[in-house]
């Protein structure tokens, strides 16, 4: 091999490892960025209402299968898994009750809302004693799942969960559109700025995580106990 082919294979091998490297370096930086994106997008902060009415939803969920559990008892009591409504009492008492009303609605929502000048200032005097109700029928539910058997409290057990379902949406509704609204508007854009911040870290605090990620799986796991797994199944018929 002379010296002039000897230093034109060198040149093509240098040439042909930076090449690679300026075609690699692009893809990497551009795979490097897409990453931060979906990182920034994930980081994107949930506003306290938002929050608020993503917890509104697994409630809501809840109130599904209680309505379920009370058909069943109803028209075929054999069929009403128990321990999977004493796992979703269980759920409610935890994320709604314990968390949701207490922590955060008559800890920082109510006690604002109370002083405001206007007609929804007399609505968390009602709320909160509705909490109160629902607390009591959580702990018949509770009761009653955790026997394992419904012995003569059948009829007792679906009349409370329709008055508790006959109560829930409303008072959800109400907190929705009315109170959460009026309650960001009196904190200004800074202070419910903040409130998202300190409800962020409660629910961390509480649960050791992203407590809405734990619940959302576990009222999943129920309905489809309870066969409500697929949403398409309670698109009614055609009318007529």
């Amino acid at each position: 091999m002379n010296i002039e082919t000897s230093t034109r294979r060198r040149f093509l091998a240098t040439f042909g490892v930076a090449g690679t490297g300026l075609l690699i370096a692009p893809a990497l930086a551009m795979a490097a960025e897409k990453g931060a994106e979906k990182a920034r997008e994930k980081e994107q902060p949930v506003t306290a209402n938002e929050d608020l009415m993503r917890e509104h939803g697994i409630i809501r969920r809840a109130l599904l299968v209680y309505a379920e559990a009370a058909r069943r008892i109803r028209d075929a009591t054999a069929s009403l898994p128990l321990a999977a409504l004493a796992d979703t009492a269980t759920l409610f008492r935890s994320f709604a009750e314990d968390y949701h009303e207490r922590a955060l609605e008559e800890t920082h929502i109510f006690p604002v809302v109370r002083r405001l000048k206007t007609p929804v200032a007399k609505l968390p005097d009602i709320l909160t004693a509705q909490h109160q109700r629902g607390r009591e029928i959580t702990d018949f539910v509770l009761r009653v799942g955790r026997r394992g058997t419904l012995d003569a409290d059948g009829a007792a057990l679906a009349t409370a969960l329709e008055g508790f379902i006959r109560m829930y949406d409303p008072h959800a509704d109400r907190e929705d559109t009315e109170v959460f609204p009026a309650w960001k508007a009196a904190l200004g854009a800074h202070g419910y700025e903040e409130m998202g911040e300190r409800f962020e870290a409660i629910e961390h605090r509480t649960f050791g995580g992203d407590g809405f990620d734990e619940a959302l799986a576990r009222i999943a796991a129920i309905e489809a106990t309870f066969g409500l797994a697929d949403l398409a199944a309670v698109t009614p018929p055609p009318p007529g």
